[in-house]
């Protein structure tokens, strides 16, 4: 073995890691001073592509050397407070101070008595006390985001729906078993279909609900489809309610449809990946009346709490529900020590699992409770500050309230018809990202191409949204042929 893949002295590995962080506290504080995403220059993307399997190892000081020349140079841009694509939120620094410490202890999470698995049951009761759901003991983990969060979650409901049925889906799947019919509206997030999906419900029963023209789930026609899939004699077992669309930010109205839930005998799920914080803003607090009325919640702590990624969490009303869906625990896991709740491997998918806890950990108690409340506060209202420069530009229209922190909106500038509008709009998020000094990203709602600007940093400042419109309006301009009005 050579001497540069020789395991590090305790000597070089201190020397690299204060390097290491110069490296990123250099990188955190210059990212205000750059663009906020450019492309990679070609040659630069084609060597990483093409990056040679070393034969010999390479030393820590060369592998940071590499990272600070030839990685962090292109980032997604989610840092830069001007950053308003997708739900991508920045790193909490007291969050990626954590994530070293829990890499170099590096434990599989999934049972046991040492620290990250308290502290895991600490931080998911944590995430259920700041958004308000009941929290009994094992009734959560942490995932890898909501996508799995939501799987665990489904997987809960299917399991207990297919047991009143008198099936256990464990034992004999769902094989001749009547289907069972999902509800959510047309603008629930894509991982709640995934979820159908792979739990074998297929897509073809989940429903799409209508909505208002708020944007809500319309009751009056949920309790239609349901009562129309128990007339043809399918089995109704599930809605999926909206805490912060990701088109819109909108909230769904969870008081009456945990009523129709429980009347109904319905599992209530909600996709609270991105919103679900907001209720922490007493400014927009009473949208979220009844969302602890839910049989389940999925949720990320790694969107508006700023953990790095990833990190999502899945909440469940019924612990033996849950662990009833996951626990399997072979011969070689028994651990007699473990207690009542057992491991946390009997509660979801994962066996061996990453030490999530400790960036939550550091995060929450960084901020504390007002914090973070004072934190997502800030980017509700410059989301609403953002409406209204949207609504005072003659050149811009917005689509929809501003109810949480996400702003639809379009470029619709004098005399285009509404096919140009559409083709304008569809091209105009790259075109505004190609120059650099701000990021949005495109969608579709009911039908019509538009921007969608998601405000997750609190860094972001008047002035950034005031450049973000004018950079809409001048790369629209710039796509239509027409000057920009001053």
């Amino acid at each position: 073995m050579s001497p540069a893949a020789s395991p590090a002295a305790p000597d070089d590995f201190r020397a690299a890691a204060h390097s290491a962080a110069d490296l990123v506290s250099d990188y955190l504080a210059g990212l205000s001073e750059r663009p906020v995403w450019q492309p990679m220059d070609p040659s630069d993307r084609q060597a990483l592509l093409d990056a040679p399997l070393p034969e010999d190892g390479v030393p820590l000081a060369g592998l940071l050397d590499f990272i600070g020349e030839q990685v962090m140079p292109a980032p997604m841009g989610n840092g830069n407070p001007r950053f308003f694509g997708w739900v991508n939120s920045a790193p909490a620094p007291a969050g990626v101070l954590a994530t070293l410490a829990a890499s170099a202890m590096n434990p599989s999470s999934a049972g046991g008595d040492h620290a990250d698995v308290h502290l895991e049951r600490a931080v998911v009761r944590w995430i259920a006390e700041l958004v308000g759901f009941p929290h009994p003991a094992g009734g959560g983990l942490l995932t890898s985001g909501t996508s799995m969060a939501t799987i665990v979650c489904l997987a809960a409901a299917r399991g207990r729906a297919a047991r009143r049925a008198g099936w256990d889906v464990r034992e004999d799947g769902l094989a001749g078993m009547p289907p069972l019919v999902a509800y959510a509206t047309g603008e629930t997030h894509s991982c709640v279909r995934k979820a159908a999906e792979l739990l074998g419900l297929g897509s073809r029963h989940l429903r799409t609900v209508a909505t208002g023209p708020d944007g809500l789930l319309d009751i009056d026609a949920l309790r239609a489809a349901v009562a129309r899939d128990r007339a043809d004699g399918l089995l109704p077992f599930l809605v999926v309610a909206s805490a912060g669309t990701v088109g819109t930010g909108a909230v769904d109205a969870f008081g009456p449809i945990a009523d129709l839930c429980a009347e109904q005998e319905l599992w209530m799920h909600v996709d609270g990946a991105y919103g679900a914080f907001g209720v922490l803003d007493p400014a927009v607090a009473h949208r979220y009346a009844g969302l602890e009325r839910a049989d389940s919640l999925a949720l990320d702590p790694h969107k508006w709490l700023g953990v790095p990624v990833d990190c999502g969490c899945a909440l469940v009303r019924d612990t033996d529900e849950l662990r009833g869906t996951f626990s399997l625990v072979p011969s070689y896991l028994r651990d007699e020590a473990a207690g009542s709740l057992g491991w946390f491997s009997e509660y979801g998918m994962e066996q061996t699992r990453p030490f999530r806890s400790l960036k939550v950990w550091a995060t929450i108690a960084h901020r504390g409770r007002q914090g973070i409340a004072d934190d997502i506060s800030r980017c509700t209202a410059l989301a609403r500050r953002l409406g209204e420069l949207v609504e005072a530009a003659p050149e811009l229209e917005l689509l929809a309230p501003v109810q949480t922190s996400i702003v639809a909106f379009r470029y619709r500038a004098p005399g285009l018809d509404e096919e140009a509008v559409n083709t304008v709009n569809r091209e105009l998020p790259v075109a505004v990202q190609l120059r650099g000094r701000v990021f949005v990203t495109g969608a579709l709602l009911e039908g019509r191409e538009m921007l969608r600007a998601c405000l997750l940093n609190a860094a972001t400042t008047e002035a950034d949204l005031a450049l973000l419109v004018s950079e809409v309006v001048a790369a629209g301009a710039g796509l239509t042929g027409r000057p920009a009005a001053n």
